[in-house]
């Protein structure tokens, strides 16, 4: 263990020592928290930067502290320093030495100082930029992967667009706010330096500062205070903000379509009036701080200046001490209360990103590990779901699914069909173990589904939605999203399968055609084919399409049924669907209403289920169901 392993231990300790309140009201806790994943993200280097930014803040004072001194000794100036304690020896350093070369060697000496300084000043600038850029990767990276391994419940849980703040701006406000707290601590172990040194020179006439500057600081605390009074306003706005434009941006077309510019842009107009006005009242706050500050420090000065000068009249060695001492001191305090109030603006965005990633951790659903030795099932039996109870929320009274008892024979074609709200998605859900029952246990090929096969049962599925999720780029890049070993030959034997190689012939470029983003530039009917291609791509055990053709017109619902034919018998196909041309020609239908289960058959027993007329099994009117038979 070296000696940088050392004081990092004894720097995480003292960290958390400093655990509690600072002036103001500002809980450390969120500070000192990141600070010590800094620490351990960039481990021993983080104190070369630390040592650093002291060392560069004394060489600052010596050029300053030494100067008067030196030239003193040399006799340019007689102030009688040779009084002073702790300072006497240097006096007889030039005793014999002509004044031209003692100024000499004192002006080259103050010279390598500054000099010094600034290539310190460089090199510890590049360490510190370093470690913000690889703070600032691992903390996205860990909150981006403590995101993905988190149930399902958080996601319901959680707007998408303040995940997306969270990853982005937050992020970069704790970053920047992480490296002004270890800053403030630099500041304050300089300041102690400084006091000390200032102690040594004169212990009255530092006790007189540190009190005149205990006094500012208290007086600054009602600042501070409304400093992070703002900041949570601005991070409020911020959130409101981002997660507006996302939802309009995602409606754009109904937003077009319905004359609805109007309303969001008075939206959009009313919340940059409340983030200007907060702007503004931020400015105002620290401009205020500023005058008071200013005010105070002139009255303290000036009190400090005549008793000072009417003590001291008589002995110019110690007025020019003072004026040091002062000099030193006070742009110390200045710096300080200027941080704490900087600090408190930023601690809504630590609060909100340490929440987070505590909420990530007790949401957490899977470990990296588990991924990486998860194998895939292939379902030989099928799944069965036995006595399943299950409701979103523990106080709600009504389940969403209720003592479900039912069976998916492997290789074979199984619709779920029912009116909206029937519970067919969360069984869906439940099947996936996206969803965890209540009661009741659900069986793959005979063995029960919990935590430790969950990953290998997904790794068996595709999966595709209502809603088909592509992503601005190629075909080729959307369609290896799921299998990029994939070669030429199985890309074109998917999309064939999914009755979609005939229109990307069509296209001229291809495979290598961009889609624009979500799919923009393709059919509904094409973007599904594609998803059902990508899908099968990834040669699954289980297909699941949840309600994968209600929004496309008959032709392109016709080409999904007749891909669907020709995947029968060759893995185990589960279907949610709303109409009947859908589900004709499935070996099984299981019907739900209002989370329970009705009825299950085929499509010709369910016809003559006098019980259960195809208007209530799928939930619409006579017409709409003849025209569907049609």
């Amino acid at each position: 263990m070296n000696k940088f392993t050392v004081v990092g231990k004894l720097f995480q300790k003292n960290l958390i020592d400093l655990n509690g309140q600072l002036q103001g009201g500002i809980e450390m806790k969120h500070f000192i928290y990141f600070s010590k994943k800094l620490y351990s993200i960039s481990g021993n280097i983080f104190f070369y930067n630390f040592i650093a930014m002291v060392v560069i803040g004394l060489l600052e004072s010596v050029g300053i502290l030494l100067i008067l001194p030196l030239l003193n000794i040399i006799g340019i100036i007689d102030v009688g320093f040779q009084d002073i304690p702790y300072f006497s020896w240097l006096f007889g350093i030039f005793d014999g030495i002509p004044e031209r070369t003692s100024l000499i060697i004192i002006l080259s000496f103050y010279v390598f100082i500054v000099i010094g300084q600034s290539l310190f000043n460089r090199k510890q600038a590049i360490i510190n930029k370093r470690i913000q850029q690889k703070f600032v990767r691992h903390l996205r990276e860990d909150t981006y992967k403590s995101l993905l391994q988190s149930n399902w419940a958080f996601f319901l849980l959680h707007r998408k667009s303040d995940l997306v703040k969270s990853l982005t701006s937050e992020i970069k406000q704790v970053k920047s706010g992480t490296n002004l707290f270890i800053t403030f601590i630099s500041s304050l172990i300089f300041a102690s330096i400084q006091i000390v040194i200032a102690f040594l020179l004169s212990p009255l006439m530092t006790v007189v500062v540190m009190f005149f500057g205990l006094i500012l600081l208290f007086l600054s605390r009602h600042f501070v205070k409304k400093s992070k009074d703002f900041g949570q306003e601005n991070y409020d706005l911020s959130k409101a903000y981002s997660a507006g434009i996302t939802d309009q941006l995602n409606g754009m077309k109904e937003i077009k379509s319905n004359t609805l510019e109007k309303k969001h842009i008075s939206w959009m107009s009313s919340i940059l009036q409340k983030a200007e006005h907060n702007s503004m009242q931020l400015l105002i706050m620290k401009l205020n701080s500023q005058i008071v500050y200013k005010a105070t420090s002139a009255i303290l000065i000036a009190i400090f200046v005549f008793v000072a000068i009417e003590m001291f009249k008589s002995q110019p060695a110690q007025l020019i001490l003072i004026v040091v001492i002062f000099s030193r001191l006070w742009p110390i305090v200045s710096r300080i209360q200027s941080k704490l109030e900087k600090l408190a603006s930023k601690l809504p965005s630590f609060e909100a990103l340490m929440k987070l990633q505590e909420e990530c951790r007790s949401a957490q659903e899977i470990s990296e590990e588990e991924i990486n030795r998860a194998e895939t099932l292939r379902i030989t039996e099928g799944i069965q779901c036995q006595n399943v109870y299950f409701r979103y929320q523990t106080n709600q009274a009504s389940y969403a699914l209720e003592d479900i008892n039912v069976g998916f024979k492997a290789y074979e074609m199984t619709a779920i069909v029912g009116p909206s709200g029937a519970g067919k998605s969360t069984l869906i859900d439940i099947l996936l173990g996206l969803n965890v029952p209540i009661k009741g246990t659900v069986f793959i090929d005979g063995i029960a589904l919990k935590k430790e096969n969950v990953l290998s049962l997904r790794n068996s599925v595709s999966y595709v939605p209502q809603d088909p999720f592509l992503f601005s780029g190629s075909i080729r890049e959307n369609l290896l999203l799921i299998n990029e070993q994939a070669t030429e030959t199985e890309i074109w034997e998917a999309l064939e399968m999914a009755s979609a190689s005939e229109f990307v012939k069509r296209l001229e470029n291809g495979l290598e055609t961009l889609i624009g983003d979500r799919g923009v530039r393709l059919s509904g009917g094409e973007r599904q084919r594609l998803v059902l291609a990508r899908a099968l791509l990834r040669k699954p055990s289980i297909l699941i399409l949840d309600e994968a053709t209600s929004a496309l017109d008959t032709q392109n619902e016709e080409q999904i049924q007749y891909a669907l034919e020709r995947l029968k018998g060759k893995m185990t196909i589960i279907v949610i669907a709303h109409r009947l041309s859908s589900i004709r020609n499935a070996d099984k239908i299981i019907v739900l209403e209002k989370g329970s289960f009705v009825t299950e058959g085929t499509y010709s027993q369910l016809g003559l289920d006098q019980q259960h007329s195809w208007d209530s099994i799928l939930g619409y009117g006579k017409e709409k169901t003849v025209r569907s038979v049609i």
